[in-house]
């Protein structure tokens, strides 16, 4: 349903509830709507166009209702938190999530209904201050505060709570000591995008019932606990990246049985990649890059991990081959090793990752708003909700040998593939146009040869291309996405190249009239067709003479008639001509003499 909703809808004195959420309602509700609606204890009113409906009641207004549960997303009821709202005293279930709100948190009225909250969501608003020190809700099951400007030290929670989200706020200090210890149902807690710091308690991480742990980007530091060594620990969601943790990764992480998300990426971690993490067969989401971590890559990465969809080691210390084993991950759609120290050869098994020839899966964990950096169009990219349809291979900033294999050109579905500052030999895969969906393709500074295939220009997503610094030669080929990137840096460093965008003119190009190589290329080709044409137009003039002349002189030469008809066909004609003129001079001589009269 869309459009406005009618006043008169007031006027429904036994209505108890009113549900119009899901909906894309647009237009202004005043005190009109409400006037009558003396019995209401449920009020869903979100809709599906953010901020298209809105709240304009009188700051002092005393609402007729008593309301139970509340729904308001996506509504403007702020900036400021209306008055009204803090009259319920009843609420039980409170959804104000982008409600357009820029107040002080209030604090005091959350206080009074926390012990009959069941949800409350305030989360994408502009709430700001402190929260009290402690908040109970013995009722409560969620409570979601992301996406503010709370400040301050994070309060002990005591209760029932199952979901607990604060991420995306400015709290401070280091995360209390005793933080878990009261809330005995917590399943999912999100603490992200905060400035804490310090270590992390063991009160939270030896939860009986926790599948979610999120504390990244904030600044926590110290050594991560080795403590996951009984059977019962069960968690989904690990994710500690972006602070300044050090040591080694623990080995207990191996015994959390479920684990499906492992993200430990830019701390300070060194070491090995424990064998014990090899027991994590359900791990779809592997991220360690940004690390010190050294060693081989495990082979056992592409055989006890068949679920991996993302593994992201770049930026750390591994050395060694990449094992081909890694070909096994069959649901693989980012596979980025950059920046390590790797050599040996490029394994010919890639065209195994068939999530990069059919499409990939989708996330089989919807329900974490997960956030990862990938190096594409050549710069850092944040992806969030569409990490699941980026599809990328990184192994640049290496010590990589050998040729490009050919069979990664069956990837039809890859988006980026960077192989650039490594010691890559051989030409470019004559095929490489298969790869309809590139966007970003880097084979800058190592040391290919041969010409640029052809079939380059069928590459029509192209937003990043560089092929510098190689040892590339012949003419640049043209057409398609490849005349939009007219930057002769991305050529550079091939002496040997020449064509359109570099100045070095291929031979036989003819640019005496200013003419681009490329254009003087298009001319020749354009000349030579001429010709041809022209040759053949001289072949057949003089057959054509001969049909017409005979077709025509041959035919009154043999057929008496025909030509007694056709000369006296050219009589009457000059007959006919002679009258006109004479019919013309005469009409012309009368009206000169009626002039001169």
């Amino acid at each position: 349903m869309n459009g406005t909703i009618p006043q008169s809808i007031g006027q429904l004195s036994k209505l108890v509830t009113l549900l119009l959420d899901s909906n894309s309602w647009e237009g202004v509700l005043t005190e009109a709507h409400f006037s009558n609606l003396t019995r209401l204890e449920t009020l869903w009113m979100d809709t599906t166009l953010k901020k298209s409906l809105s709240f304009n009641l009188s700051y002092g207004w005393i609402p007729p209702f008593s309301l139970i549960s509340i729904q308001l997303q996506n509504c403007r009821v702020g900036p400021k938190f209306p008055l009204w709202l803090q009259y319920q005293s009843e609420l039980e279930y409170i959804v104000l999530g982008s409600a357009g709100i820029s107040d002080i948190v209030p604090g005091d009225w959350i206080s009074k209904l926390s012990s009959q909250i069941t949800d409350l969501d305030l989360s994408n608003n502009q709430f700001r201050g402190e929260l009290p020190e402690s908040l109970s809700f013995p009722e409560a099951e969620y409570i979601i505060l992301s996406s503010n400007s709370l400040e301050g030290p994070l309060p002990l929670w005591f209760g029932s709570v199952t979901y607990l989200y604060l991420d995306k706020n400015l709290f401070s200090g280091p995360i209390p000591k005793k933080f878990g210890e009261n809330m005995p149902n917590l399943g999912v807690l999100s603490l992200s995008g905060n400035f804490l710091n310090g270590s992390i308690p063991l009160s939270i991480l030896k939860l009986e019932y926790l599948i979610t742990l999120s504390v990244r980007d904030n600044e926590l530091s110290g050594t991560l606990p080795d403590i996951w060594n009984e059977p019962q620990f069960y968690m989904g969601v690990l994710d500690l990246a972006n602070n300044s943790f050090s040591g080694t990764i623990p080995k207990s992480i191996g015994n959390l049985r479920g684990l499906l998300f492992l993200k430990l990426a830019d701390n300070h971690l060194e070491g090995e990649l424990p064998s014990s993490l090899q027991n994590c067969e359900e791990l779809i989401r592997l991220d360690l890059g940004g690390n010190n971590l050294s060693g081989y890559i495990p082979p056992w990465i592409g055989e006890k991990l068949p679920q991996l969809m993302i593994l992201r080691l770049r930026s750390n210390l591994f050395y060694g081959e990449v094992p081909s084993r890694l070909c096994h991950l069959s649901l693989l759609h980012i596979l980025d090793l950059a920046q390590n120290n790797l050599t040996g050869f490029i394994p010919t098994c890639l065209g195994n990752f068939t999530s990069l020839v059919y499409g990939n899966s989708t996330n089989m964990y919807p329900n974490y708003p997960e956030e990862m950096t990938i190096v594409a169009k050549g710069r850092e990219l944040e992806y969030s909700s569409t990490l699941d349809y980026v599809n990328c291979i990184d192994l640049s900033q290496n010590r990589l040998t050998g040729g490009i294999p050919r069979q990664i050109t069956s990837l039809s579905e890859l988006g980026t593939l960077n192989l650039s500052m490594n010691h890559l030999t051989g030409s470019i895969p004559e095929k490489i146009g298969n790869l309809r969906w590139l966007e970003t393709l880097d084979l800058s500074n190592n040391y290919l040869s041969g010409p640029i295939p052809q079939s380059i220009s069928s590459l029509t997503s192209l937003a990043h291309f560089n092929l510098s610094h190689n040892n590339l030669v012949g003419r640049i080929p043209s057409g398609n996405q490849l005349q939009t990137l007219n930057d002769s840096s991305i050529y550079e460093g091939n002496p040997s190249l020449c064509g359109v965008p570099l100045p070095t003119k291929c031979p036989g190009d003819d640019t005496s009239d200013g003419q681009t190589p490329s254009d003087a290329g298009a001319e020749g080709d354009g000349d030579n067709e001429k010709d041809s044409k022209m040759f053949w137009f001289y072949v057949s003039i003089g057959p054509g003479f001969a049909v017409g002349f005979w077709g025509v002189c041959g035919t009154l030469l043999v057929k008496k008639t025909w030509r007694y008809a056709y000369f006296q066909f050219v009589d009457d004609i000059k007959d006919w001509i002679a009258l006109m003129i004479a019919l013309k001079v005469a009409a012309l001589r009368r009206k000169i003499g009626l002039e001169q009269n």
